[in-house]
């Protein structure tokens, strides 16, 4: 702390997977109570010496990136989660390259309902994720896939029939064991219609 030496910190996502995020620094510690403060950034703008007396732009900066620290972390933390539900594999397509892999939510986390929790999640490539956030792609709350029907009647080359078009009516290949953490029928019912509002 007092030498300022960066650190990485490594906060568990799920078991034996972890988020690196560097570089931090120790900025305070309470030896009665044996904890410490991890700052996120870069040295220069970490404040030397008194607390509080750090400029407005610092603290700002400061701010700023804690917030973005904690948001990555989070992104990750449900990634992790979701796809080790989904068994590492797309739940449309089975694809499992785990570097192609994204963790769709259901329910975007600016709604009230929109929490990081696995059953509000889908694990899906990228092209099924992009295509489920702009509504190309559609999941019934009995887990059927739908494509809207613009795509259905439209004629392109075999990215789009074997990617998208040929999924119409299909159930999903790959959902989570445990029941608890099956895609909430509520949560796709609500994002359905709004599927079926755009198409």
């Amino acid at each position: 702390m007092r030498r300022q030496v960066p650190l990485v910190y490594f906060f568990g996502l799920v078991e034996g997977r972890y988020y690196a995020e560097y570089p931090v620094f120790i900025v305070g510690d309470d030896p009665a109570d044996l904890t410490f403060k991890v700052q996120v950034d870069d040295r220069r703008t970490i404040a030397v010496g008194e607390a509080g007396v750090a400029e407005p732009t610092t603290t700002a900066r400061r701010e700023y990136v804690t917030v973005l620290a904690q948001r990555r972390i989070h992104q990750e933390e449900f990634r992790a989660r979701v796809l080790r539900a989904y068994r590492e594999c797309c739940a449309v397509c089975r694809l499992g390259h785990s570097e192609l892999l994204e963790a769709a939510h259901i329910l975007p986390d600016r709604h009230p309902r929109g929490h990081p929790v696995v059953p509000n999640g889908l694990a899906l490539c990228k092209i099924h994720h992009a295509a489920f956030d702009r509504n190309l792609l559609g999941i019934r709350p009995d887990l059927v896939v739908e494509i809207r029907d613009d795509i259905l009647q439209e004629e392109d080359g075999p990215m789009l029939r074997h990617g998208l078009q040929e999924l119409h009516g299909r159930g999903l290949l790959v959902v989570p064991r445990a029941r608890e953490l099956k895609p909430d029928p509520a949560r796709l019912e609500e994002r359905y219609l709004q599927f079926r509002q755009v198409g």
